[in-house]
């Protein structure tokens, strides 16, 4: 048996034509049988670096009774120079999330996998705390079970007022010692109520995307914060809704 959170969640490798640039983090959440792929916005393109893959590749599990056999699938950005992920932007401006539609047609048949879905999703902001540990599974530094191919879980804390816009942005603080490959990656806690969430027991609270750190610090002096923007995952019932849009569908 395999945790069922560590099958929602998958590595993604941005691609430049046949070349790699970063690693990442992404998940699956599916509406009314339309699977996407989430993942943090930057990793798709990042305007400040320059950062412009073409396509990202993820590894999907194949075998339900051999974890260690998958497969790559190639996920194509642009369509004629148009994008196919869908993003939103708040009064702060765009938000650091992205989903990108797979066509169930391209998707291999005998994948296995784990997705959230609406039912995953809060319905009250107050149910949780400051200081609330959660779990942040995903790639750190590319780091993962290289055999079977599963991500690793970190933990953190809530560590802003949960439910109000940290500094007027769309996203929360977490505390923890975060790295570069966990941008995308679920942010979850545990609930004991499976009504609606099937396999998957957990609540998705946030995307994380980055670190947070202060200008003036002195590094020599001062350490890192280890503070973390999470976006909070009600952005994905707008990334998500019925707006027509182009569909990932290469498989590689």
């Amino acid at each position: 048996m395999i945790e069922s959170l560590l099958l929602a969640t998958t590595r993604v490798s941005t691609m430049l034509a046949e070349k790699h640039l970063t690693n990442a983090t992404g998940f699956f959440f599916e509406v009314n049988n339309r699977l996407f792929l989430v993942t943090s916005r930057h990793v798709v393109l990042d305007e400040p670096t320059n950062h412009r893959p073409d396509r990202l590749q993820i590894e999907l599990h194949i075998d339900p009774e051999n974890v260690a056999v998958i497969t790559q699938f190639s996920i194509p950005l642009y369509q004629q120079n148009t994008p196919l992920w869908r993003q939103a932007a708040d009064t702060a401006g765009v938000v650091d999330v992205v989903a990108l539609e797979l066509q169930r047609a391209a998707l291999p048949k005998t994948m296995f996998y784990q997705a959230f879905g609406p039912g995953h999703l809060l319905k009250k902001l107050d149910e949780v705390e400051i200081g609330t540990s959660v779990t942040i599974v995903g790639f750190p530094l590319g780091f993962h079970d290289t055999l079977h191919h599963l991500p690793v879980a970190q933990q953190a804390v809530i560590a802003s007022a949960f439910g109000i816009r940290f500094q007027g942005n769309g996203y929360f603080l977490t505390a923890g010692r975060m790295h570069r490959g966990t941008s995308g990656a679920p942010v979850v806690v545990r609930t004991t109520s499976r009504s609606g969430r099937g396999k998957l027991v957990w609540t998705l609270l946030g995307i994380h995307a980055s670190r947070l750190d202060v200008k003036n610090r002195d590094e020599q002096e001062d350490e890192r914060l280890n503070l973390n923007c999470t976006w909070y995952a009600d952005i994905l019932r707008t990334l998500t809704d019925n707006v027509a849009a182009p569909s990932a569908s290469r498989q590689g």
